[in-house]
């Protein structure tokens, strides 16, 4: 408060004044004790906050070492992990491949063939699939189906039959993509090295494959996709589905893919998914590299060393860890490698090693190399040779492989040379695991149920037959959790078929992936009776046991009847040409069988058995019981090089190629540009394919020089049971037609290619080969022309039309190929110009032949169809040699396609006569001319269940029975 006015100034006393005097001093003290005290508070508070950074700091870099540490050790103990399905995968209640919206499905009254109990299993009853699964198999009562209301899609299959979808443990969709364009197709090969494990065949899978649909057509719902066979080890292959995504993508068809497709290095607490690796060894990698066997090897060991050297490495540092000693391993990384992972992944067991393999020389080195490294072979694949030497194969490390293998192609190269159609039986025999595959587009995958068809034909087992399309590559693939069985938790995989599945012709009505229907408004026909049932097949048991006797090469030469007369009995029915095509001349009436009696070649009589023989006949003739067989004219075969070539692979063996004048000089030691080469020039009798194809009653071939381009020559018809060219009625024709190619080559020219055709039939010349041209233009001589595109057709047939106005005749035109022909069939017919299509079954290989009609369930009618209903003369041909044996089966498959539309005889005539007829063969009716016949025990020549027994050859006067 203030000071009263007035008041006199206090005096201080002394301590006051010496307080007042040292009050300045004690400021001073008082500042520096208060900033000592200050900066130890701060000092404390900075060294604090050090501390506790430096704490923290510490901390973090613990956890951040024991997290490292953790992880390592679960990477570890990883490595002993094998892959499968994770726990209770099949309590799931939804497939991850599920697509929402997808009803669920009742089929109902089906024969389920479920793959269990080694495929003896079939169930009557019905199959439910929801969520992408199937959710019960059996009786399925109301209660069930009665939380699903107004959603439930229900179909009676009407006791129809279902298996699983058809899986195919070898292809090279997408990767090798239909049709084939240049530079644009081949991505299932590379050409970077023999040693190429981090290459995927994922990073090469074309989504717009013209084979997806078709292939699904057939059954095929799954498929291992390969790399190509160029490579030692040609890189990782991958499962896919063949259904569409709403993704559209690669990545989106994959079934449970390696997880490693989306990282460098596997890093996950899941139990690891299969992977697959391509091998292969022998031919392929040599020719590709210039390599021999013994390079290949050599690839294989150092490839497989320092895949070796990595694990040991990474087992080395795991067992320190594992063993706590982190000091052995610290700041040192996880020893890999990307290039090398996969190939380490195979010594782990975590690979599907898939081996192109051959020759009992690779079977045995690769055995070996699997011994020496100790991994698992899943299958051994194409292995013509396996079959000999199944003891090789249960030697391989950890378990006996499967053999995947075709039916009856074989022969194509040295190593397919002793390839047998018993292999199938005679593998299953040694307890080793049968697939059938189909290497696509090797094969058309659409027909791999085909293979398991002509398998069990020959002797496989049905149950084994059927398991070797369906649950045996699923499981050899590592996928038998969720395909290849009909069971409650797998996949909603299925197939519905209008047959049973190894009947010739059966196919697809419905197919099911992932629960979604795959086929809109399919085209059927009605097969009742013995379609739905197991069909017969005939007996190999000799055969098959001959085929291991001689080591693959088996006698084919028949037996001709020493008697001078042979008498079939139990003759069911009899067709013979006459001059206006082949008809059914005989049928057994009111079960009392015929009988044929040939002497010296030729059929004195057919009928009842009191009509043709005498008591002195009967005493001197061999009988010979056909079981209620058949007899036909002997098939014909057209469209491969059979009679040029032994081996189409080996140069040494073939007849060799013709010059061509659009593309060379051709010498004027053979006659210059215009020269015709004759086919006859070049026979080989005796080949293999011939005398197998003799042996299923193809007697004659129709072949024309071989040839890349345009220019081929002159074709030839020859006996195919004949032993040489001398021989009686080994040449049947010298001469049948003047051929032709107008293809896609890119070079000449389609336009270069028509304007040579013109002009050789204008001018053509004075010479020799001038006369043949002028022959073709009198209509004297057939000419034939490799053509598929139905533009290329359409001009032909301006062409001929321009030639006939110019020689005021009628020219003999037949199109070879022609699987767009159907495109202008009222066009060809009103031309007068028929078809021998090659192949019977249209694939779109190139772009000329993309428009091919595919017949069921595709389409309502097959290309053939459409031909015949036209009118236009068709005949069916094939594209290898090997397949020549076949024919009896493709042309009873295009009866059967035809729903009755086609009658036996028609198909005969197919496979016969119309062939002949067109390739400028003299056809006359069996009265006229002496012609061949085939005698089959068991059924007709079209069926499945008999057996060609017997040639009657009046062209060579003798019986040759087989």
């Amino acid at each position: 408060m203030e000071k009263p006015a007035g008041l006199p100034t206090p005096v201080a006393s002394h301590s006051e004044h010496e307080l007042l005097r040292r009050k300045p001093r004690a400021r001073r003290v008082f500042r520096l004790r208060s900033w000592c005290i200050i900066l130890a508070v701060v000092g404390l508070f900075a060294y604090g906050n050090t501390f506790r950074d430096g704490y923290d700091a510490y901390t973090s870099q613990r956890h951040s070492k024991h997290a490292a540490q953790a992880a390592t050790l679960a990477r570890c103990r990883s490595l002993h992990e094998t892959p499968g399905p994770p726990p209770g995968f099949h309590k799931r209640e939804q497939s991850d491949r599920f697509v929402p919206g997808t009803k669920p499905v009742l089929l109902k009254n089906a024969r389920i063939w479920t793959g269990a109990d080694n495929g003896t299993e079939v169930v009557h009853g019905d199959i439910l699939l929801e969520n992408g699964l199937i959710k019960q198999v059996g009786h399925i009562g109301r209660s069930a189906l009665a939380a699903f209301k107004d959603d439930l899609v229900t179909i009676d299959l009407k006791r129809a039959w279902v298996t699983p979808g058809i899986v195919d443990l070898h292809s090279h969709l997408g990767d090798a993509s239909s049709p084939e364009l240049d530079g644009a197709s081949g991505d299932d090969n590379s050409l970077r090295g023999p040693i190429l494990p981090w290459l995927r065949a994922l990073d090469g899978l074309n989504t717009h494959d013209a084979s997806y649909a078709l292939s699904i057509s057939g059954g095929v719902t799954t498929a291992l996709v390969l790399p190509g066979s160029a490579n030692a080890i040609g890189g990782q292959g991958f499962t896919i589905k063949l259904r569409k995504t709403p993704e559209r993508s690669p990545s989106a068809m994959l079934l449970e893919p390696p997880f490693q497709i989306n990282t460098s290095f596997l890093e996950t607490s899941e139990r690891p998914r299969w992977r697959q690796m391509k091998h292969a060894c022998g031919e392929n990698p040599s020719r590709v590299y210039g390599y021999t066997r013994m390079d290949t090897i050599w690839a294989f060991r150092e490839a497989y060393n320092k895949a070796k050297q990595i694990k040991e490495t990474q087992d080395d540092y795991c067992a320190n860890a594992l063993d706590g000693r982190w000091h052995a391993i610290e700041d040192t990384p996880y020893p890999e490698d990307l290039q090398w992972e996969s190939l380490v992944d195979v010594l782990r067991g975590r690979v599907k090693v898939q081996v192109h393999c051959y020759e009992t020389v690779d079977l045995d080195d690769i055995v070996r190399l699997t011994n020496e490294f100790q991994f698992p072979i899943a299958a051994f694949h194409h292995a013509h040779e396996a079959y000999l030497v199944p003891d090789v194969l249960k030697r391989a490390y950890g378990h006996p492989p499967a053999v995947a293998m075709f039916a009856t192609n074989a022969r194509y190269k040295r190593e397919a040379y002793r390839g047998s159609e018993f292999a199938p039986r005679i593998l299953a025999q040694h307890g080793l695991p049968v697939v059938m595959k189909s290497d696509h587009p090797v094969l058309d995958s659409r027909y791999l149920l085909y293979e398991a068809q002509q398998a069990y034909v020959y002797g496989l087992p049905e149950n084994l037959a059927i398991a070797a399309v369906t649950s045996t590559p699923a499981t050899i693939m590592g996928m038998d959790h969720r395909i290849g069985y009909v069971k409650e938790g797998w996949d909603a995989d299925l197939v519905v078929w209008d047959s049973h599945p190894l009947a010739l012709g059966a196919t697809p009505k419905q197919v099911f992936i992932d629960g979604i229907p795959q086929l809109d408004e399919p085209h059927m026909v009605r097969k009742q009776g013995a379609f739905q049932e197991t069909p017969a097949v005939p007996n190999f048991d000799k055969e098959a046991a001959d085929a291991v006797r001689y080591e693959g090469l088996p006698p084919l030469a028949p037996r001709q009847a020493t008697a001078g007369a042979v008498l079939f009995v139990n003759v069911g029915s009899v067709y013979q040409q006459t001059k206006e095509g082949v008809e059914e001349v005989y049928v057994a009436q009111d079960g009392e069988m015929g009988v044929a009696l040939a002497v010296s070649g030729t059929l004195q009589c057919i009928g009842t058995r009191a009509a043709c023989v005498d008591a002195s006949v009967a005493e001197e003739a061999e009988i010979v019981d056909v079981q209620g067989g058949s007899i036909a004219p002997g098939l014909v075969t057209f469209g491969s090089s059979l009679g040029l070539e032994e081996i189409s692979g080996e140069a040494s063996t073939r007849d060799g190629y013709v010059y061509d004048p659009l593309l060379q000089k051709v010498p004027k030691v053979v006659g210059g540009d215009r020269t015709l080469v004759r086919a006859a020039d070049g026979l080989q009798y005796g080949t293999r394919d011939a005398l197998l194809a003799y042996r299923a009653g193809v007697t004659t071939a129709i072949v024309a020089p071989a040839h890349r381009r345009f220019y081929a020559g002159l074709s030839t018809s020859f006996s195919t049971g004949a032993s040489h060219k001398l021989a009686e009625g080994a040449v049947v024709q010298e001469v049948n037609a003047l051929h032709v190619s107008v293809r896609h080559f890119g070079a000449p020219s389609i336009s270069t290619q028509i304007a040579a055709l013109r002009h050789l039939l204008l001018v053509p010349g004075d010479g020799a080969d001038g006369k043949l041209f002028r022959d073709v233009g009198e209509g004297k001589l057939t000419l034939v022309v490799d053509a598929d595109s139905a533009d290329v057709i359409a001009t032909l047939i301006l062409l001929k039309k321009e030639i006939e106005q110019q020689f005021g005749s009628t020219i003999k035109m037949t199109i070879a190929g022609g699987v767009e022909a159907h495109i202008l069939a009222r066009e060809l017919a009103e031309a007068d110009i028929g078809v021998v299509q090659v192949p019977s079954r249209p694939f779109p290989t190139v772009w000329e032949r993309l428009r091919i009609m595919p017949g069921h369930p595709l389409s309502e009618q097959s290309s053939l169809e459409v031909l015949l209903a036209h009118n236009v003369t068709v005949g069916i041909g094939i594209e290898e040699a090997w397949s020549a044996r076949n024919t009896r089966f493709d042309i009873g498959w295009a009866a059967i396609d035809a729903g009755g539309e086609i009658s036996k005889a028609q198909a005969i005539a197919m496979g016969s006569t119309n062939v002949e007829k067109l390739l400028g063969g003299r056809v006359e009716a069996e009265e006229e001319a002496p012609r061949d016949m085939v005698v089959t025990a068991g059924g007709d020549i079209l069926d499945f269940g008999s057996k060609v027994v017997a040639i009657v050859s009046s062209r060579r006067k003798v019986v040759d029975l087989l």
